[in-house]
């Protein structure tokens, strides 16, 4: 019981220590993620629309 006493306060003592993110900083990440995402996938449509009319066009 003296060991789970003893985490306890040590968890307790690092969550104090965690810097969080700014709101700001959130912000700029989830728009740097989804400009960079929607990217991937223009990338990803074109080269599979070059892909798709090679093909239909061998075949």
């Amino acid at each position: 019981m003296k060991k789970l006493f003893e985490y306890i306060k040590e968890v307790r003592r690092e969550w104090f220590k965690i810097v969080w993110p700014s709101r700001d900083n959130v912000v700029r990440a989830t728009i740097l993620i989804f400009v960079a995402a929607g990217m991937v996938a223009l990338f990803l449509f074109l080269v599979d629309s070059v892909l798709n009319a090679l093909v239909g066009w061998i075949f």
